[in-house]
């Protein structure tokens, strides 16, 4: 007698187990690693921000010539890093504004920091303001206050002169004038050069009086009296303007 021990067909089958699984967002190794992140990066940017030794500095956003007046304007700033923290004194700091009523006691190029013993008070300039009345034609149309400039002089009594026929006290090679006693160019170069307008009128002001631009021009002491020397002697002399800035 034979006995079956297969499952019964009426005997229900229980289902699999399962395991109860926990939401992600409890799960203690998600927030151990935000917190370590978060950890990361502050203490990055901090190390960062110590090892950020620059200090912000004004410096010029053109070329300036000795006499020009330093104005917001023209002015920018710019962050710089100082071997030595010293140095910073040399300079103006870019979180306080430069003071007023200062002007340039030498050139200074575009991009340049602006430092102090550059700079000197309006009332004390160490130049002379030297006019200069100027053709139109001999003057770029936009040379305005600020501008840098070369000044070139020419005999206009010797020009287009034959060399028999050329005055005699025009000289053979004034020093300076960029002419020669027949009018040509020689390779002496300008009269002044890199000098800086601190006035310039405009063409309506002048045209009036004497149909002549004047331009006044910032020259120290010494070029100016060999300027002064170099007009008295010509008999004729032209002033014709090149512009550097």
């Amino acid at each position: 007698m034979t006995r079956d021990l297969g499952s019964s067909t009426g005997t229900p089958v229980p289902p699999p187990a399962q395991r109860v699984v926990r939401p992600a967002w409890r799960d203690p190794r998600l927030w151990f690693g935000v917190l370590l992140v978060t950890g990361s990066v502050v203490v990055g940017a901090r190390l960062l921000a110590a090892a950020d030794d620059t200090v912000t500095v004004w410096a010029l956003t053109g070329d300036r010539g000795a006499g020009t007046p330093v104005a917001a304007d023209a002015l920018t700033v710019r962050r710089v890093r100082f071997a030595d923290d010293g140095m910073l004194e040399r300079y103006f700091a870019a979180d306080e504004p430069v003071p007023d009523d200062l002007i340039l006691v030498r050139g200074v190029g575009e991009g340049e920091l602006l430092a102090r013993s550059a700079v000197g008070p309006a009332g004390e300039e160490a130049v002379l303001r030297v006019p200069l009345e100027v053709a139109p034609h001999r003057v770029p149309p936009d040379v305005a206050t600020g501008s840098i400039v070369d000044v070139w002089l020419t005999d206009g009594a010797a020009v287009g002169a034959p060399p028999d026929t050329a005055p005699d006290s025009a000289p053979d090679s004034a020093p300076g004038t960029g002419r020669g006693a027949a009018g040509k160019e020689d390779d002496d170069g300008p009269a002044l050069s890199g000098v800086t307008v601190v006035a310039a009128p405009a063409y309506d002001d002048a045209f009036a009086v004497t149909g002549a631009r004047q331009l006044v021009v910032a020259v120290d002491d010494e070029r100016a009296a060999e300027f002064e020397r170099l007009l008295g002697a010509l008999q004729d002399p032209v002033i014709r303007i090149l512009q550097r800035s």
